[in-house]
């Protein structure tokens, strides 16, 4: 090694002073955004640093070959100072990425797409993304055994996200706890259409290739944002609501489907009449319904706006999914820990239907299922509705009906009255918003001061077993 001269020495004095003075010129340097938000049952779902505002999807998708081709411009806002960030993508294959026009770097890592802007992001600034990418979308297998994502139909395809599937078609932060407003557009082969969430704001034809344009204004969680791609008969209409004005009504129907679909959806008005009078003003600015084959998918889902249902739907079904559009889509879980709250209030709401339309009361199903529940539901008391044991447990049978016991509970401690305006009022309080179980619980004391409801927690929505009955 040679000694360094005095010239060297100083040139090296020099660029280190230089070096100083850029970091101390440069402020605080921005730090990675978390690859999931600690969910307790889907750590890797959703991710830290930023929240999402708005997301612009247009897609194309080619049935013959289940091909679909995307591009997501997304909108968010920082909450740190952000080197990168992660969005959740399950396959496909990422073409281009932008932020602010500029490109970026990414990288893929699982479900993990990663982003390293250009520029750092600051805390509070809002900035656009852009992902472009192709590919045939996957078919996700749940922990439950269920499928959601990307299913291919006969004539086209059906989308559906609960819990995590809305990663198979789009890029995005997909937990229940980041909401945001929806574009959707969707290319298909003339003759098809394409129905999504919210209202249908243009149809138009060119080469063959026909575009439907949605558009959700009231924030959305992921997993409730679907595309239903194939043959179907979409009629509009309107329903007069509570808040005044007339309600869009936006109903597709399968063509196999339609004369027993009809008769339950020319059902709307009254449903929405008496919903409207059990949980308070409708959350959103349209209704309606998908009808798809039987063969689309192995369960009905509470899609936002208007839930998705393989094959016509029995009158309770569709009160079931109804009441999910207050309770699910406009009060949303923070978690998925907290699926009890939507679940058992819709399974409530079927309770409450029964109650009001000749059926047994609230009180008898609830004293059939303490008695004899076991018996169609083995799984009934094997742990508690805000509990459940793990991922694959989030929509099994106690947070259905275990769920709706522990507000028949309630109704029993506070009586009707208190009951009904504890109801609605949590629909109101939370109206868009995020919540679990300790926010109910919470609410539920303050709206009754008098009452204890030691009990009903420690028993019914936490503890292990079959409450002894009072």
């Amino acid at each position: 090694m040679f000694p360094a001269t005095r010239t060297s020495r100083a040139v090296g004095c020099a660029l280190l002073v230089a070096l100083a003075l850029a970091a101390c010129g440069s402020g605080v340097q921005g730090t990675p955004g978390g690859s999931g938000v600690r969910d307790p049952y889907f750590p890797k779902a959703g991710n830290g640093g930023y929240d999402v505002t708005h997301y612009a999807l247009d897609l194309a998708y080619e049935p013959d070959d289940r091909h679909l081709t995307g591009t997501a411009e997304i909108t968010a806002r920082a909450v740190q100072d952000l080197s990168a960030f992660d969005l959740d993508l399950e396959g496909m294959d990422v073409e281009r990425v932008t932020v602010e026009g500029e490109p970026a770097r990414w990288s893929r890592n699982g479900q993990e797409l990663v982003v390293r802007p250009h520029d750092e992001l600051d805390r509070g600034e809002t900035f656009r993304l852009t992902v472009r990418y192709s590919g045939t979308p996957q078919t996700i297998t749940d922990p439950d055994g269920s499928e959601e994502g990307w299913l291919p139909t006969d004539d086209g395809a059906l989308a559906l996200g609960e819990p995590t599937g809305s990663m198979a078609w789009f890029p995005g932060n997909h937990h229940p706890s980041d909401k945001a407003s929806y574009d959707i557009a969707v290319t298909v082969p003339e003759g098809l259409q394409a129905v999504s969430n919210g209202e249908l704001t243009n149809r138009t034809t060119s080469g063959r290739r026909t575009t439907f344009r949605w558009h959700a204004a009231e924030p959305m969680a992921s997993y409730v944002a679907t595309v239903a791609i194939g043959d179907y008969d979409i009629r509009r209409s309107t329903v007069s609501g509570t808040a005044g004005g007339e309600l869009p009504v936006h109903t597709a129907v399968a063509p196999s489907e339609d004369g027993p679909a009809r008769e339950v959806l020319a059902r709307i008005p009254e449903f929405m009449e008496w919903a409207e009078d059990n949980f308070g003003p409708y959350p959103f600015s349209s209704t309606g319904a998908i009808v798809a084959r039987r063969n689309a998918a192995g369960y009905a889902l509470e899609t936002q706006n208007r839930p998705v249902f393989p094959g016509a739907p029995g009158t309770e079904l569709f009160v079931h999914e109804l009441a999910h559009q207050w309770f699910g889509n406009s009060v949303t879980p923070k978690s998925w820990r907290d699926m009890w709250l939507n679940e058992g209030f819709a399974t409530y709401a079927e309770w409450l239907w029964r109650e009001d339309h000749g059926g047994d009361s609230a009180q008898e199903t609830f004293d059939a299922l303490y008695d004899h529940g076991e018996d169609k539901l083995k799984d009934l008391w094997s742990f508690p509705p805000a509990k459940p044991t793990s991922a694959a447990q989030i929509s099994a049978g106690p947070v259905y009906h275990r769920g709706a016991m522990v507000l028949h509970k309630i109704r029993q401690t506070v009586g009707d009255d208190t009951f009904h305006s504890i109801v609605r009022g949590w629909a109101a309080e939370h109206r868009h918003g995020n919540a679990d179980s300790a926010d109910f619980t919470a609410y539920v004391e303050e709206q009754a001061p008098g009452e204890d409801f030691t009990g009903i927690w420690e028993d019914w929505l936490y503890g292990d077993g079959r409450p002894d009955r009072p």
